[in-house]
């Protein structure tokens, strides 16, 4: 293992660390509202597939302590426009932490999934949130959820699927 793989994981975990604590934030301040409920149960999946590999490569997993850090936007339309920062940023970090991976195939199939997701999912539902000046979105209930709302999980061997 080496100390560019060691290094990228970590990386990578804090940022998800981070994600989760920021919209779990949200949350807590404006209750449960689209998008933050569905992506930051994503966050948490994405967490798990790198802790998967943490395990692999007998790398010590760093102590989530970003509840602590975060300071929690003053409106939703605020805490929607952090969010597509967010999710831009999350995968441009994927991009350097591909080139540093490179001869890990595994760790590659699990960032490129964790950053299709970010890029297709999560960064398209901030950007729709921006759209509707943080509104909430029409036709749900009180947690905004839609009736019937389904969720993917994991995949194979860790693989993100939302």
């Amino acid at each position: 293992m080496s100390e560019k793989l060691k290094s990228a994981l970590i990386e990578a975990i804090n940022d998800e660390y981070k994600s989760r604590a920021a919209y779990n934030a949200v949350i807590n301040k404006f209750g449960e509202i689209r998008p933050f409920i569905n992506i930051v149960e994503a966050e948490g999946r994405h967490v798990e597939a790198l802790l998967s590999l943490f395990a692999k490569y007998n790398i010590d997993i760093p102590e989530d302590d970003w509840n602590s850090r975060i300071d929690t936007p003053t409106s939703i339309l605020d805490a929607c426009q952090l969010g597509v920062r967010d999710e831009i940023e999350n995968a441009e970090m994927y991009d350097r932490l591909l080139d540093l991976t490179i001869d890990y195939p595994d760790v590659q199939q699990v960032l490129k999934n964790l950053q299709r997701a970010s890029k297709e999912n999560h960064l398209p539902a901030f950007q729709r949130c921006v759209e509707r000046g943080g509104a909430r979105e029409d036709g749900g209930n009180r947690t905004g959820r839609k009736k019937g709302n389904n969720r993917k999980g994991l995949g194979q061997r860790g693989q993100c699927l939302k």
